[in-house]
């Protein structure tokens, strides 16, 4: 479900885990400029936006998400992390021209950011859910 992520930020490196309560994830406007927004919201956390930092694809397109204004956004990241059937973390890299697609949520003044997540193509997958990589 992508639980950390490995990004570059103004010349700064930058890895970080979902369950950090300050994750921050990149997001490429149409602009082009990257703006760095909450990754999700956790259950300690103020808000009235969903909990957890992924949306399943097929919610977004039956209409869960409407009532928080959802926005398709490009997150540029160089890698991001999944745990294994074992639990072990895994890392993997996105080529050039890859980006993870990401969701962003907005209640009022309350705005995050969400992995879009999808069910994995191959019958053999090691996850149940993956993060929606897409290029161009």
């Amino acid at each position: 479900m992508c639980g950390g992520v490995y990004y570059t930020h103004l010349g700064q490196d930058v890895r970080v885990y979902f369950p950090n309560p300050n994750a921050r994830l990149p997001a490429r406007t149409k602009s082009g400029a990257v703006v760095l927004l909450p990754w999700g919201r956790r259950r300690d956390q103020a808000g009235h936006l969903p909990l957890g930092g992924w949306a399943r694809l097929d919610a977004i397109y039956s209409g869960r998400w409407d009532r928080w204004f959802p926005v398709p956004v490009k997150i540029p990241v160089k890698s991001f992390m999944e745990n294994d059937l074992e639990g072990r973390s895994r890392w993997f890299d996105l080529t050039r021209g890859q980006w993870i697609q990401g969701l962003v949520a907005r209640d009022r003044h309350e705005q995050r950011i969400y992995v879009v997540t999808i069910i994995p193509e191959f019958d053999n997958a090691m996850h149940e859910r993956w993060p929606r990589i897409l290029s161009g």
